[in-house]
């Protein structure tokens, strides 16, 4: 009996893993979670991850676009959600699992009836509007403030919510946003619909990937199959589907 009280507590020890995701604002990826906040569909996809499975479980942790690559390093977080290779991540040793989701950064204007695909095409002489700290396409992905705004005459904030709304009070000429930003930004401002131009031009496709720490308590092959999991039972289409965001299973190597 009590060999079998241990082995029952060994196995629930096993079922325990603690897995630290980081969680960056990047609405509506995840809103706001130095506050607490568990909004977004980060939050929703922690939640399917540990419905799915007893092995892990999936914690956020709250960090920072600047600070999440030190927390990284450090073991603070186990891994980044929702992130790409190139935005800053070289030089920093990861495993990179494709998520098989994709969403796009997208240009947005007042809708005007001299204004249509043309007006994305030249950026030189339009105002910007942008979020500090991310890296756009069309800036070579270099996310200096001072670069953005002497280069793009950018004006840099950390809202969406106000890049859209300076662009449709004629404050800025082009925002940046991602089409499930926009989805969701609509969905919640009802009255802007009709006012706003989205470009055909992409800045950037976001194809998303799990990037995952060397020594983190799960490998990457280990999370690959957690997310076909969900695939596979359509979770990740009843989470992302509603944003825009596709969703396809990742190409294998």
């Amino acid at each position: 009996m009590l060999a079998s009280l241990g082995f029952a507590s060994s196995a629930l020890a096993l079922e325990e893993i603690e897995v630290k995701v980081g969680a960056t604002h990047f609405p509506p990826y995840i809103v706001r979670p130095e506050r607490g906040a568990d909004t977004g569909l980060l939050p929703q996809l922690i939640e399917a991850l540990n419905n799915a499975q007893a092995h892990y479980r999936f914690v956020l942790v709250p960090t920072s676009i600047p600070r999440r690559f030190g927390d990284f390093r450090q073991g603070r977080t186990d891994i980044a959600i929702f992130e790409n290779p190139q935005w800053g991540w070289q030089e920093i040793e990861h495993v990179a699992v494709d998520m098989g989701l994709e969403d796009a950064e997208v240009f947005v204007t007042h809708l005007q009836p001299d204004r249509d695909e043309g007006y994305f095409a030249d950026l030189s002489s339009k105002r910007l509007a942008l979020y500090s700290g991310y890296h756009y396409a069309f800036a070579d992905f270099n996310p200096d403030p001072k670069y953005l705004a002497e280069r793009y005459n950018a004006t840099l904030t950390y809202s969406h919510d106000s890049n859209l709304l300076m662009v449709q009070r004629g404050r800025a000429d082009i925002a940046l946003v991602t089409r499930s930003y926009l989805s969701d930004f609509l969905v919640r401002n009802p009255k802007s619909n009709g006012q706003l131009l989205t470009s055909e031009r992409v800045d950037q496709i976001y194809h998303h990937y799990a990037l995952l720490r060397p020594g983190a308590p799960i490998t990457g092959p280990a999370f690959a199959r957690l997310m076909q999991q969900l695939r596979d039972s359509g979770e990740l289409l009843r989470i992302f589907q509603p944003y825009r965001i596709s969703v396809s299973t990742p190409q294998e190597d």
